[in-house]
This record gives structure tokens, sequence and C-alpha cells, in this order.
């Protein structure tokens, strides 16, 4: 019996070493929802910034949201604008710093409050893009899951993945408690 047991420990370690490498290289599930294995490539250096009045549409086919997305195949409807664009200028980039707390599909965080103009996790602070604003009116700030990704093209911003939705915004680093 104990050679049973201990053959079912094996088995079960190397069956989660395997998954976690599987999550790694394509992208994971978190509570049954497609988490990215990766944040947006850079856009082309002829990207055009998004136009000034919020008329952009996203929802690109039936039951897509109108918000900035990610598809199961990991690519990222709506990170198209490059980085002219004037929506996400920061005069003083990483004013705050730079976030460390872990980023990737690998550091999966549960929002602890707050809103649009300030919200946390993990003793962490961020807020939201004003031209984003909009695109975020249904996010739980206290319970959903977000992960965090580099933003390739804007310089000062990271982009929030949020779990629940499959939608995303960008978001400026705010500091430690």
């Amino acid at each position: 019996m104990k050679r049973l047991c201990g053959a079912l420990v094996i088995l079960l370690i190397g069956s989660a070493f395997v998954w976690a490498q599987h999550s790694e290289e394509q992208g994971g599930k978190t509570e049954g929802h497609y988490v990215p294995s990766h944040g947006p490539a850079k856009s082309p250096a002829h990207a055009h910034p998004a136009p000034a009045a919020p008329e952009r549409h996203f929802n690109d086919a039936p039951g897509h949201p109108n918000a900035p997305h990610v598809h199961t195949d990991g690519k990222w409807i709506g990170h198209d604008s490059g980085p002219a664009d004037p929506h996400y200028h920061l005069d003083h980039p990483w004013e705050h710093g730079h976030f460390m707390g872990g980023i990737g599909h690998s550091h999966v965080w549960h929002l602890g409050g707050g809103g649009p103009s300030r919200f946390w996790f993990g003793g962490f602070y961020f807020s939201v893009a004003p031209y984003d604003v909009g695109y975020c009116d249904g996010w739980l700030w206290n319970s959903d899951q977000i992960v965090i990704y580099d933003d390739p093209d804007h310089v000062g911003w990271y982009l929030a993945f949020n779990v629940r939705l499959g939608t995303y915004i960008h978001v400026m680093f705010l500091g430690n408690r």
C-alpha cells in the first residue's frame, strides 16, 4: 500500500509539472477563463493613433465585448495605435517607479478595492488611463482576477487583463503601500 501511495504522489507531482509547463507555453485558464500567455506584440511603425473621440469599436465578432480584449488564440484586439498615441503620452513615465510584483500569466492577482482612479491588490496601487475608463465599467473592483502585462508601445503604462471578462485596460503603477 505504501508503494502504491508513493507512486500516486510521484504521478501527481509529475502531472502538475507537465501542466505548469503547458500553462506557461500556451497561456492558461483561471477559474475556467482564458489567460493570455504573453502581452501584445509591439505595434508596427506605421500604426496610427486612435481617433480623438471614443468612436472605436472592438466587438469584432458576435458575442465579443465592445472593449479592448484578447482572443483565445492570443490576439490582442485594440492594441494597435502605436507609441505615438497621444491618449497614452506621459510627461513623467514611471513617476512612481516600476511594478515589481510579478508580470504575466503566472501572476494572477485579486483586486482588493477602489475604482478606476485608484485600485489595489497585494499592497500595490494603480490607476486606469483616463482614455480607458469607459472600458472597465463592468469590473468588480473588490474581487475580479487580473493579470498585469508590460505595454510594449506606451512608456509608463501596463496592461491589466481582467480574467473574468477577457478585456484589458491601460494602467499606471502608483506605488506600494
